[in-house]
């Protein structure tokens, strides 16, 4: 599903930007818990059939949504379902800071490129603040999607809504460090 990963085929041609907090881009990559996701998922498959000038951006969700299992004696449990991004999507080296609780919250974009069967391609960022600029903290906030309670989930907003139009407009996917002004 993955395409070539050369970024530089979207560079001044992206003129929209898709956010959303999960999209199912593949079962492998749980980046998504239902309706919302394959909605996205659907629509960028559409946009990449279109290969439409179009960019989406979620979160990570390394630990994706979760699993629902029988336990030995029939009770239902939620467990992980991880993934690991290495095996489907490439880091780029931008970083954006993020002003989150009177401390900045570093996050580096992930690519994913969504190739389509007629060529077309649409590119998929995927936000990740498990880097080592920040503390344990700030990088389980994108961890696992719709996780914890609400001041994470206000957390994974912010890290979604907040400074993203300048990293999708301002860097246009150049490696280069974005921090708020």
């Amino acid at each position: 599903m993955s395409a070539h990963l050369d970024h530089n085929r979207f560079v001044g041609r992206t003129r929209v930007a898709y956010f959303s907090m999960e999209i199912a881009i593949s079962p492998e990559m749980p980046t998504y818990s239902g309706g919302l996701g394959i909605l996205a998922g659907d629509t960028a498959r559409a946009a990449a059939d279109l290969d439409l000038p179009i960019i989406f951006v979620t979160l990570i969700s390394r630990a994706g949504y979760l699993r629902q299992e029988l336990d030995a004696v029939g009770h239902q449990g939620d467990v992980p379902d991880p993934w690991d991004p290495q095996l489907w999507a490439h880091p780029l080296l931008a970083m954006v800071a993020l002003p989150i609780a009177e401390r900045a919250v570093w996050v580096r974009p992930w690519l994913y490129v969504l190739q389509c069967t007629t060529g077309g391609a649409v590119p998929i960022l995927l936000l990740d603040t498990g880097v080592s600029e920040n503390g344990q903290d700030d990088r389980s906030i994108t961890s696992r999607l719709y996780s914890g309670d609400a001041t994470l989930r206000l957390k994974q907003e912010i890290v979604l809504g907040i400074r993203w139009r300048n990293a999708v407009t301002g860097a246009r996917f150049r490696d280069r460090y974005l921090s708020p002004q």
